[in-house]
């Protein structure tokens, strides 16, 4: 909003008027953003930062912000630094054990050998589960869903 003041100081009138603005987009400011690279060139926008600073603040090149911002898909590891530059976690979570298993795994950024070690379970039997080329047993999903529970009370309750 833009506001114009008038003084007449020989007839002792003022007025004033109250213009009203959209707040213009930069181009490539993306309004519905589908991608990890679309979600981070939106908040490095908001916040009047250069590629170079995002690169500095996650931890990586210039280039590789370029990159996801440009369609490439950053490396998992990547992931917890992202989603703490971001303020929030871009991808969603689904509905199914194995899934949210997944989606864990892809917001922490973990291999699959640190998923086996905080879970104890082989990185093998991991695989086969998150790959679909296995499904595991009840007694084993009940076991992720306990995992995947006190996981997540730890993972929402750190400050992002």
């Amino acid at each position: 909003m833009l506001t114009f003041l008038y003084n007449a100081y020989v007839k002792r009138h003022s007025f004033s008027i109250e213009i009203l603005l959209e707040k213009q987009h930069v181009p490539g400011y993306p309004t519905n953003p589908e991608t990890i690279g679309d979600h981070i060139r939106k908040r490095r926008i908001e916040l009047g930062l250069l590629q170079r600073e995002v690169a500095e603040i996650i931890g990586v090149t210039e280039s590789s912000v370029w990159n996801w911002e440009h369609g490439v898909e950053p490396e998992q590891h990547y992931n917890p630094k992202i989603i703490k530059f971001l303020g929030y976690i871009p991808f969603d979570c689904p509905d199914d054990t194995v899934g949210r298993l997944a989606w864990y795994k892809r917001a922490t950024g973990l291999t699959l050998k640190e998923l086996g070690q905080r879970m104890c379970r082989h990185p093998d039997q991991l695989q086969e589960w998150l790959s679909g080329t296995r499904c595991p047993f009840s007694k084993s999903r009940d076991n992720i869903e306990k995992f995947l529970a006190d996981q997540y009370s730890f993972l929402f309750s750190k400050k992002i």
